[in-house]
């Protein structure tokens, strides 16, 4: 059977209790995450056969970090192994990668001295049907962007299927280049593109209503949906499926939460969620996308697809740590709960 490959930095993310009480407690909690290696996991627990690739330092800690990950049956034989360090991120609890309180130290990471030409691509996507990345890596460097065109364009001449979840993470965009001097080019290898009408903009320079939280309905954010999933099909004719996510704070802790899938010019909606609490924040969009991929590889109908992957993502937010542990069962029954009581 062919696998999966999900390829992006591996970080860890220390996640101290605010306002100093860390420091009291002489405790911060630690998970191993990134965005493609949280989407990794999530499909093996799915039962889908996945590959991680990444670059990690030849140290002890590094060498933890693959036995975990094969831990999780997923096979680490994509992981490639120079530079000095494992990148980090710190987050405090309760907030989220678009908050303004991330700090990121990965800076020098090893998975930051990828640069085109230092990997054996074709190695790493023997047995692979289907690509996954993430526009996080791109915003590194010029350097490990073209590392990242160089391994899109041999699985694309190798029939591979290539999927991209248009991260946007603006504190990485630092080396002299805006997201649409490097995304464009890289899209235009992908066949299935994850994000939402935001990150469209800021990474494709595709329009955005400045308006559209003034109008603020769900009709209006699903016709937006539509809009930008079209013009990102007629700007990328290879892509034929695109999905939006739209998630929206409520007061005081809370959340609501729908998706939309675009694919054969018919677009489909999951049913909007909300929840009053939220665990954790961090690897739901991460979960969707997996979702996504989860429908998308076994066949599923569009609506069953992103159904699921909504649900997913939505059973995320209350779990603590990066990735997913919910099996397919816990997904599908929670869902088919809702639609029944609904």
């Amino acid at each position: 059977m062919t696998k999966i490959c999900c390829f992006g930095e591996l970080l860890l993310r220390f996640s101290p209790v605010a306002n100093g009480e860390w420091i009291r407690q002489v405790s911060m909690p630690v998970f191993v995450g990134g965005a493609e290696l949280n989407v990794a996991t999530a499909l093996a627990n799915w039962g889908i056969p996945v590959k991680y690739s990444s670059v990690l330092p030849k140290n002890a800690l590094a060498d933890d970090i693959i036995n975990y990950i094969s831990d999780k049956g997923i096979d680490s034989s994509g992981i490639v192994q120079f530079g000095q360090r494992v990148g980090t991120y710190y987050l405090p609890q309760g907030t989220d990668l678009k908050n303004a309180g991330v700090i990121y130290d990965r800076a020098h990471s090893a998975f930051s001295e990828l640069t085109a030409g230092k990997v054996d691509w074709s190695e790493i996507l023997k047995d692979i049907s289907w690509l996954h990345v993430s526009a996080i890596s791109p915003a590194l460097s010029a350097e490990v962007a073209e590392a990242c065109r160089e391994l899109m364009a041999i699985a694309s001449a190798k029939g591979v299927t290539i999927s991209m979840d248009l991260n946007h993470r603006a504190q990485l965009w630092q080396y002299g280049m805006a997201p649409t001097d490097i995304m464009p080019d890289l899209v235009d290898y992908c066949d299935v593109v994850m994000g939402n009408i935001w990150a469209a903009n800021a990474l494709l320079g595709i329009p955005v209503d400045e308006q559209i939280h003034t109008k603020g309905q769900l009709a209006d954010y699903i016709g937006h949906a539509r809009a930008t999933s079209e013009a990102i099909q007629e700007r990328y004719p290879r892509c034929k499926v695109v999905a939006n996510t739209f998630r929206f704070d409520t007061l005081p802790t809370g959340l609501r939460y729908y998706t939309t899938l675009f694919v054969e010019g018919q677009q489909y909606v999951s049913p909007e969620l909300i929840t009053r609490t939220v665990i954790d924040r961090v690897g739901s969009g991460d979960c969707f996308m997996a979702g996504l991929i989860y429908g998308l590889y076994n066949n599923h109908p569009p609506q069953e697809t992103v159904n699921f992957a909504a649900e997913a993502a939505f059973g995320k937010l209350q779990e603590l740590g990066d990735a997913t542990n919910q099996t397919v069962t816990d997904i599908t029954n929670r869902f088919y709960k809702l639609t029944t009581l609904s």
